[in-house]
């Protein structure tokens, strides 16, 4: 059965990521194809990778390579630096928040990271990227960006154990705890 995997920011063709994030490649053609083994050796080619946000910087052509490189099918929830990365041919896109369900759990996914998501008194979860690490998550919410994740895409499962070391619950869910 096929899989669904999770990632953001991954910033192909984009030399100044690596010295802005400290990423630890010598140069982005190291970068990159240090990225797409790392996606290729957790993905397979019928499963699903929802980007979300920040796919690649640079040429058209060239990011198309990456991108046809990729295993698996793969859905964009856009970011701030995808306006180039639109024209590419992902099986989905979106602009904002794309609510999804993935092993019976209701997911928020937006490029941003947010304090308060649709049906978070429910237990949905919010999986953003666009902070690299610096923001930490919480009982329900994840940075699924390639700087926190070893620079590969990420399963739900290891991301809901990733929240459970969490002791932050997210604002508005305490506050209606301690409500009710």
């Amino acid at each position: 059965m096929p899989d669904t995997w999770f990632t953001a920011d991954t910033h192909f063709l984009h030399a100044g990521v690596i010295p802005a994030c400290r990423r630890p490649f010598s140069s982005i053609a190291e970068h990159d194809a240090s990225l797409v083994e790392a996606w290729n050796a957790t993905v397979r080619p019928a499963d699903t990778v929802y980007h979300v946000g920040d796919f690649a910087l640079g040429p058209a052509e060239a990011a198309e390579r990456i991108f046809r490189r990729l295993h698996g099918r793969k859905c964009l929830v856009a970011g701030n630096h995808d306006k180039r990365s639109r024209k590419l041919p992902w099986a989905e896109q979106h602009d904002g928040i794309r609510e999804i369900s993935v092993e019976g759990r209701h997911l928020v996914l937006c490029h941003y990271p947010m304090r308060s998501w649709p049906r978070a008194f429910r237990g949905s979860l919010h999986l953003y990227g666009h902070v690299h690490g610096t923001l930490p998550g919480t009982t329900q919410s994840c940075d699924v960006g390639v700087d926190v994740w070893s620079y590969r895409p990420v399963s739900l499962s290891d991301i809901v154990d990733a929240m459970a070391l969490s002791d932050t619950v997210p604002e508005e869910v305490a506050r209606a705890r301690d409500r009710g």
